[in-house]
């Protein structure tokens, strides 16, 4: 979940992003996200970097579904429903609904940004680099250039 409303485009894709290291690593999703237009980071609770070989599966995973067209909608659910399925951690107090954003059956996570209709509007993504600090795995990207 943002506090603002990035641009829906890298938004979208930060999500396809977040959603697949923290599935191929079990680690979560990321703690903090930095969304810009040209490039972007996630930040995972994570012990070490990952190898050439995992930066490039995520990379070809990403890709593999925005090139998929998923649709992408949104759904409204109580925070009681929300917080049996999802991490209600960045949720204000008192919310009285919590709005989950679903990229086809790939990913689902609450949010309250702004998000395309379809991958098919999203570039390919590139995994720039990354790094580990003091347990926090920093993850950039940005759209590949044509």
């Amino acid at each position: 979940m943002g506090e603002k409303d990035y641009d829906p485009v890298m938004h979208t894709a930060e999500h396809l992003v977040n959603g697949t290291i923290a599935r191929m690593l079990g680690c979560g999703r990321a703690f903090s996200t930095h969304i810009e237009k040209k490039k972007s980071k996630c930040d995972f609770r994570f012990p070490r970097n990952l190898t050439p070989e995992e930066l490039e599966r995520v990379e070809q995973t990403v890709n593999s579904q925005i090139a998929a067209k998923l649709g992408v909608r949104d759904e409204l659910l109580s925070p009681d429903e929300a917080g049996a399925r999802y991490s209600l951690e960045r949720l204000p107090e008192g919310a009285e609904s919590v709005r989950i954003v679903h990229i086809g059956d790939y990913d689902a996570c609450p949010c309250i940004g702004s998000h395309v209709t379809n991958t098919a509007e999203i570039p390919p993504v590139s995994i720039i680099s990354s790094d580990c600090t003091d347990g926090v795995l920093r993850v950039r990207f940005k759209f590949r250039k044509n």
